[in-house]
């Protein structure tokens, strides 16, 4: 969802336009064997961690990403709780069911179940079965954002990525421990692949591990613009303009897309394969222990 224009008289009046597509983009790899999907997607996983962990993403125990799991459909990758992001590895993942059960065979050994993560993104994942990827933590300008209890406005080219592809729920009903709760967010992200968590933080939902982390980190750069950009047209007596919707959509259409976010966030795990010295590599072998 979008917020209406908070100052009519600063519209623009420029014509919008359509963007052609891109071909000069690499493509998300594809995988004819199952167990290596599921290796590299735990691999990717753990890494996104790593990545949040950089950003200091972290709250304590607080905060997960989930991944679904391309051999049990019915059952998602998530951090054992208590492990520290940066620390996280495919080894210590946990698989766990939409019921919210370790499943004994194929998770780490640390079997510690973070109930608000089994809450929200197994509503997340049940709900939206085109979603690969979720990511939710208590992130720093997200968080108070989330307390003035609005949508982020369409004020920068890199706000238009959510311009009417994220909502938000109004609610804050203390720590996520029942399903009905779980449900309820799930409801508000609808279609969309964000939403904002009144009093609470984010959450961001898409088709890919890449373009769920990209998405994450651009989300919570926006609700910090958005509050830098309001407290100072406020202090020149002034509100921020806003993009126009024809503008606007085009704009989202071109870098909100899943693509674009894959694309966007490829740069991220470079960075971190070059600073570790470690990509993903699979060995037939392997499978027995994936």
């Amino acid at each position: 969802m979008t917020a209406p224009s908070r100052d009519a008289s600063n519209t623009p009046t420029k014509t919008g336009k359509d963007y052609p597509p891109r071909k000069n983009i690499p493509l998300p790899p594809t995988f004819s064997d199952p167990f290596e999907h599921r290796a590299f997607l735990k691999f990717r996983l753990a890494q996104a961690y790593r990545i949040f962990a950089k950003y200091g993403y972290d709250e304590g125990v607080a905060g997960h990403i989930t991944v679904r799991d391309p051999i049990r459909q019915d059952c998602y990758w998530v951090n054992p709780w208590g492990v520290h992001f940066k620390l996280i590895q495919p080894e210590l993942l946990l698989l766990v069911d939409h019921e919210g059960n370790i499943q004994e065979k194929e998770s780490g050994p640390s079997r510690f179940l973070n109930q608000a993560a089994y809450m929200i993104h197994s509503a997340v994942h049940e709900a939206r079965p085109d979603i690969l990827c979720a990511a939710h933590s208590h992130t720093i300008h997200a968080k108070a954002f989330s307390a003035l209890g609005v949508p982020l406005d369409p004020i920068t080219q890199d706000s238009c990525a959510f311009y009417e592809d994220h909502s938000l729920y109004s609610e804050f009903r203390g720590i996520v421990e029942d399903r009905e709760e779980g449900l309820a967010i799930a409801t508000a992200l609808g279609q969309n692949k964000a939403v904002i968590l009144q009093n609470h933080g984010i959450l961001v939902a898409t088709k890919s591990i890449e373009s769920t982390v990209f998405f994450f980190i651009s989300m919570e750069k926006c609700c910090k613009v958005q509050m830098l950009a309001d407290q100072s047209a406020a202090a020149r007596g002034l509100r921020p303009r806003l993009i126009d919707p024809e503008n606007a959509a085009p704009t989202q259409r071109r870098l909100g897309s899943d693509m674009g976010g894959w694309f966007n966030a490829i740069p991220e795990f470079q960075l971190l394969e070059h600073e570790e010295g470690k990509r993903f590599e699979y060995l037939s072998a392997q499978k027995e222990n994936v």
